[in-house]
C-alpha cells in the first residue's frame, strides 16, 4: 500500500494542494481537494493513501517562495508523471521555457523534437497533474489566445502576470 503526503499552501492565486511522495511532487493544482488531485495521477503512480501534513518542506518552500517573486524557485522540484514518451518528454521541455515567457502548442511540439505534434503538444498541457511546478500556463495559441488551462484562465492570467512583473525585475 503506498502512502504520499498533502498539503494546502495559500498563495496570492488561491488555496493551492501539493500531492508528494518523498520530496517528489506528484500533483499539484488550485484546489483545495487532494482526492481530485489524486485522480489526476498515473495510475501506476497513484497512492492508495494520502496523509495530510502542514508542510511538504523544500517543495512548499518552493510555491512560497515563487508567490513572493522568484519565479525561479519552482525550476528545481523535482516532479515525477507518466505518460507516453512523447509528453513525458514534453513536461521536462516544458520545465525548461523562461518564466515570463510564453511558447505555443506549436513551439512546444518542435521544441520536444516533433513539430508536427501539436496536438500532442495540447495533449501534454491537459494532462499535467503538476501544474505550477511544470508549467502548461506558459502555453498559449498561436494566434496569442491563453488556450485552456484547468484551473481557470484567470488563474493563468494572473501566473503569466506575475512571471512578466518578477522576471521583469529579475533582468533589471
Amino acid at each position: 500500500m503506498s502512502t504520499a503526503h498533502w498539503t494546502t499552501i495559500s498563495l496570492s492565486t488561491g488555496p493551492f494542494t501539493v500531492i508528494a511522495d518523498e520530496g517528489t511532487v506528484l500533483a499539484s493544482g488550485w484546489t483545495q481537494d487532494p482526492q481530485y488531485l489524486n485522480a489526476l495521477i498515473h495510475p501506476a503512480l497513484r497512492p492508495e493513501t494520502l496523509t495530510h501534513i502542514d508542510d511538504l518542506g523544500s517543495i512548499s518552500t518552493a510555491a512560497v517562495r515563487y508567490d513572493e517573486g522568484d519565479v525561479t524557485a519552482i525550476d528545481d522540484v523535482p516532479v515525477r508523471q507518466l505518460s507516453g514518451e512523447f509528453v513525458t518528454h514534453a513536461w521536462d521541455v516544458l520545465r525548461r521555457v523562461t518564466p515570463g515567457r510564453q511558447v505555443t502548442y506549436s513551439e512546444l511540439a518542435e521544441r520536444a523534437g516533433n513539430g508536427a505534434a501539436h496536438r500532442a503538444a495540447a495533449t501534454t498541457c491537459a494532462r499535467n497533474a503538476a501544474a505550477l511546478f511544470v508549467p502548461c500556463h506558459r502555453v498559449q495559441r498561436r494566434d496569442g489566445t491563453l488556450g485552456g488551462f484547468r484551473y481557470g484562465l484567470d488563474i493563468k492570467r494572473a501566473l503569466i502576470a506575475h512571471e512578466a512583473e518578477h522576471s521583469a525585475k529579475a533582468a533589471a
